[in-house]
Parts: structure tokens; C-alpha cells; sequence
């Protein structure tokens, strides 16, 4: 299997904690969020990596080696949905995919790439306490495990869980969600997130859900989130047990099929 990072935006939001770097290479702890990610994957077994990169991706290349590069050169004017049409000759054999602001632990990712489903996205339990979904989390309404809507604008009091910014494709469900892609980006439609691809895909294919099961994560979207992934979330990932499932290496196998993504 194949994963793909997206990592072509700025976020300009972050430009307090990041300077002019790409949101991806801010460090949590001593790593960059891009480079925790591609160790969580090799360390899954995933060695077949795709990165897409668009905003100083000169330095995005640098940072992280030894993985293959796909190039968004309109970052500015698309969105994550476009990175991965970009790369959808590389994913037609099946796929992970990730947002490259999550910080994550790895039982995650292996729950996800072990569950039965061939499709299937990463989904945590709405907030507790005093936190409430706001109008920036990616909300998900899910019957009978399997995602019925996916968007930043359901009601807070309809969601049923936030999408965490990782998923899984097989062949198949590959193929569909590319022809949804294709529909999409031949509309012009070209600023959408992901999820909008994947509530198309959700109208013909099911995609189940798989829970975090309570394992540490975050979206970095702005500075709070940053300063909470290195105060709160790294130190609960660090102290929490360590993944129950080894998973076997699958580069091998991908590179069989070429590892180079033509754009």
C-alpha cells in the first residue's frame, strides 16, 4: 500500500510558531510533524511514501528524505482535495492518506490499516466537557458505522464525531473515489478539502468508520493547537502504551508497482 502526505499549504495561520515555513515542518519536540508522520508509517510497515508538497517545497524535500515528492505548484489557489487528484495515478492500487497537520499516536494508524474494511476513515467521539465543535473541525454523521455525511458545516449537535484526517482506500474503493475526484476537479472545483471527495464517495461506496479508541491526537490548525500538541498531546502520545499489532513491511510490494509519482 501506498501513503500519501498532504502537505502543500502554508498555514498562514501558524505563522507565529512557523515563520515562513510550511506548517508541516513545524517541530513538535524535536521533530517536524512531517517527519514524525513518514516514521509512523515506515514503522507500520508503509515504506511507499508520496509526499505533496507546494509552499517552499525546497525545503519540505530537504527536510525529509528517502521518500517520493509530488509537487502542488497552485498551493495557493487549491486545496487538499487537488493534492491528491494531483497524485491519483500513484494511489489506484489502494491507499493511506494523511493531512500533514495531524499529530497522532501510532495505534491509530494501525487500528486503521488492520480493520476489516477496505475504506475507512479515522474518526474521534465528539467533545466532552466544556470543548464543543465549533465551525472548524471536519464534523462526520455516521449510521450503521459508516460515514452519511462529512463536512465542517453540520450542526455541532448532529455530528457524531470528528474526522482526524487519516483514511484508507483499497483498489476498488481507489478507483471510485477518483472518479469522484475527477468529476470534481473537471467542475473546477478546485478549492474543496478532501472530504468533499469523500462525501461523493460515501453516496456510492461505503466508508466505515474506525474509532481512535481513545489514543492521543490532534489537528494543528492554529498556535493553541500547536502549544497543546507539545505541552499535552507529545507527552500522552510518549506515556501511552506502546502499538499492539506489528504490522508486516509493505514496501517491498508497492515498489513493485513504482514508487516515482508522475504528475
Amino acid at each position: 500500500m501506498r501513503a500519501v502526505i498532504l502537505a502543500a499549504g502554508r498555514g498562514g495561520r501558524l505563522r507565529g510558531v512557523t515563520g515562513n515555513h510550511p506548517k508541516c515542518l513545524a517541530r513538535v519536540g524535536a521533530v517536524t510533524l512531517l517527519e514524525r508522520q513518514v516514521a509512523a508509517l515506515r514503522r507500520c510497515g508503509v515504506d511507499a511514501i508520496t509526499v505533496v508538497a507546494g509552499y517552499h517545497a525546497a525545503d519540505v524535500r530537504r527536510v525529509c528524505r528517502g521518500v517520493d515528492f509530488a509537487h502542488n505548484a497552485r498551493f495557493a489557489s487549491t486545496n487538499s482535495l487537488y493534492s491528491l487528484w494531483l497524485v491519483r495515478r500513484a494511489i489506484a492500487n489502494g491507499f493511506v492518506v494523511l493531512n500533514a497537520d495531524v499529530l497522532f499516536h501510532d495505534q491509530l494508524l494501525i487500528d486503521l490499516l488492520t480493520a476489516r474494511y477496505e475504506d475507512a476513515l479515522l474518526v474521534a467521539p465528539p467533545p466532552g466537557g466544556e470543548r464543543a465543535f465549533t465551525d472548524e473541525e471536519m464534523k462526520v454523521r455516521v449510521r450503521g458505522g459508516r460515514v452519511v455525511e462529512i463536512a465542517k458545516t453540520i450542526d455541532p449537535a448532529e455530528a457524531d464525531g470528528e474526522n482526524i484526517g487519516i483514511a484508507k482506500f483499497g483498489r476498488a474503493g481507489a478507483a471510485v473515489l477518483i472518479e469522484e475526484m475527477n468529476k470534481l476537479v473537471g467542475a473546477g472545483t478546485h478549492r474543496e478539502w478532501l472530504p468533499a471527495g469523500f462525501a461523493a464517495f460515501g453516496r456510492r461506496r461505503p466508508l466505515h468508520v474506525v474509532d481512535n479508541r481513545g489514543f492521543p491526537w490532534i489537528e494543528i490548525d492554529f498556535p493553541e493547537d500547536y502549544w497543546r500538541a507539545c505541552t499535552d498531546v507529545l507527552p500522552a502520545i510518549e506515556a501511552a502504551a506502546a502499538p499492539s499489532v506489528a504490522l508486516p513491511r509493505q514496501g517491498a510490494a508497492a515498489a513493485a508497482s513504482g514508487r516515482t509519482a508522475h504528475v
